[in-house]
């Protein structure tokens, strides 16, 4: 990509035509005419929105869109000292956002044992065995995914005591559901073979019932001992490293999910400090609903961060059968899943949350979860009248929504409940979710189509770091819903898989309504924020699969180039 600078003479200043908005408020009123900061031109521009169309320029000042048009309109906005960047036939986008994903587990895994390129028991064996050898007290890591691999069967206690044994090891799941943890690590969490499982978590046990090491969900609690989270300047450091990873994976924005509510301190800091390349919407955990709520809704850094939000958990992963299903899993006939949220409890600090303008996205992978999660939002919208809400259209979410009863797929958009998925999922999931839930269940799992024709709204993300968290393979999975080998098996359901134009809407568009900022960020148009993503090949009409290999090369946020690739 060519960067220039050019002195203009500056000459009268033209406005240019404002594509259609978004459903909703009408986008933002153009800002008084003044001289760009900078021009975008010399490639592809696709201006998103519900008609998208492309243009010849974009121009820039004070973090907003001037000119979205001709180039010779947005020529007329150059001044001295304007700086253009030159795409050299690259393809530009509205910012693309990950509306789901966990920016200080992004870092955490570039800083610790990384186990996502792991392929069998045997690697993760020899991945522990060379990190024994500069290791502390205990041996953590996170990544690993059993779906692949050879064996067919998760790792146990077994498994790590044959390469160490005289200290705790302790991995996590990359879906951050489950652990398997060693002999050592057992002890001294105090989990036994003869250990209760604990409401919504499950100690996995073999046929004489002895403990496998193998640990679901909330049975992961005494566990945590091991997973400490760095805190201070270390904590901040893992942050800015997670989002420096999504920046450059292509992301403008995330909406980081189940975050600590003292860690929005951290981010408006690196905010201000110039380390942080994403704009960032906080969800917070349930137990700091409180502090949530009294500052609702709390928006820092000039627009950089924002939290407004809460996530729970209605039930747990597909992957380790924690996901709460209607029926039982076709390969575990005794098991239904896992629910993890209490009723009562969740259905009052719904009610209260729409009085106090605090935004609810709940995490619901099973038909069963998700059916309750339904049940239960629309009991608290009922019974708070919209006169008595602080914003009488809350745009709920249901994070994931994997696997749903067709019942009620048309139910998001009767109720105006966002569906926040995460198209890898699918494609890293049809290599197992057959065997969980059988052919049938499928017309009803990852139905993006069906969903976005009954009317609702989807916002997509990665859920990195349970996924890798780049923008390219979200795409791709969206739009071809094929693995990344090309392969789809039976029953998969291809007509599932999304045109491009609402691929893009995806991670642009959609992603700015659910936050109510529909008409300043999600498009390429006058007076919304100068939010970009640019990629070396044109999302819109490349051939499917060569969408796997679309390299990020700038991202923009207000205008400023917030990241860009090395140049090759």
């Amino acid at each position: 990509m060519r960067i220039t600078l050019t002195t203009l003479v500056f000459a009268a200043l033209a406005g240019c035509a404002q594509p259609a908005g978004p459903a909703g408020p009408p986008a933002a009123t153009p800002p008084p005419a003044s001289p760009a900061e900078r021009l975008f031109h010399g490639g592809v521009i696709h201006t998103g929105g519900r008609e998208n169309r492309q243009v010849e320029m974009v121009a820039v000042a004070d973090g907003r869109i001037l000119c979205a048009g001709e180039a010779a309109l947005c020529e007329a906005h150059a001044g001295p000292g304007t700086q253009r960047i030159d795409l050299n036939g690259a393809a530009m986008f509205p910012g693309f956002t990950d509306a789901h994903v966990h920016i200080l587990g992004v870092g955490l895994r570039e800083l610790t044992l990384n186990l996502d390129d792991v392929r069998s028991i045997a690697q993760l064996q020899a991945r522990v065995a060379e990190a024994a050898e500069g290791a502390g007290d205990v041996i953590g890591g996170r990544g690993w995914i059993e779906t692949h691999w050879p064996e067919g069967r998760f790792p146990t206690a077994a498994d790590l005591d044959a390469v160490v044994a005289d200290r705790p090891v302790v991995l996590v799941r990359a879906d951050g559901h489950a652990l398997v943890a060693n002999t050592a690590a057992l002890l001294e969490a105090d989990v036994t073979d003869d250990t209760p499982d604990p409401e919504g978590g499950e100690i996995l046990r073999d046929a004489s019932g002895a403990a496998t090491g193998m640990i679901i969900d909330t049975a992961m609690a005494p566990f945590s001992v091991f997973l400490r989270e760095p805190e201070g300047e270390a904590r901040a450091r893992a942050y800015e490293v997670g989002a420096q990873v999504l920046a450059a994976s292509g992301w403008t924005g995330a909406h980081a999910m189940s975050v600590r509510h003292d860690d929005v301190d951290i981010l408006v800091r690196l905010a201000d400090e110039g380390r942080l390349p994403l704009r960032v919407h906080v969800f917070a955990n349930p137990e700091h609903y409180d502090a949530v709520a009294a500052r609702a809704p709390r928006v820092e850094a000039g627009g950089r961060v924002t939290a407004n939000g809460i996530k729970f958990y209605m039930d747990g992963a597909l992957g380790s059968r924690g996901a709460a299903l209607l029926a039982p899993y076709d390969d575990s006939p005794a098991s239904t899943g896992l629910f993890i949220a209490r009723d009562e409890a969740s259905q009052a600090m719904m009610r209260q949350a729409l009085r106090d303008g605090v935004q609810i996205a709940a995490h619901a992978i099973g038909d069963a979860g998700n059916r309750r999660l339904l049940d239960w939002m629309e009991a608290a919208l009922n019974a708070v009248p919209v006169e008595e809400r602080a914003r009488p259209d809350p745009r709920w979410r249901v994070e994931h929504a994997q696997v749903l009863h067709p019942d009620d797929i048309p139910r998001f958009a009767t109720l105006g409940v966002v569906a926040s998925m995460q198209p890898s999922h699918a494609i890293g999931d049809l290599h197992f979710a057959p065997s969980r839930i059988g052919l049938q269940r499928l017309e009803g799992a990852y139905a993006w189509r069906s969903l976005v024709d009954s009317g609702a709204v989807i916002a997509g993300g990665s859920d990195a770091p349970v996924e890798r968290g780049e923008a390219r393979i979200e795409f791709y999975a969206a739009a071809v819903r094929r693995d990344l080998d090309g392969f789809a098996g039976e029953g998969w359901n291809l007509h599932q898989a999304l045109d491009r134009e609402d691929a893009l809407r995806l991670f642009t568009l959609w992603p700015a309504w659910t936050v109510h900022e529909e008409g300043d960020r999600g498009e390429i148009a006058v007076g919304q924020r100068a939010d970009f993503s640019v990629f070396d090949i044109d999302l819109m009409t490349a051939p499917d699969l060569d969408l796997r290999n679309a390299r990020p090369l700038m991202t923009v946020i207000d205008g400023a180039i917030a990241w860009q690739a090395d140049a090759q």
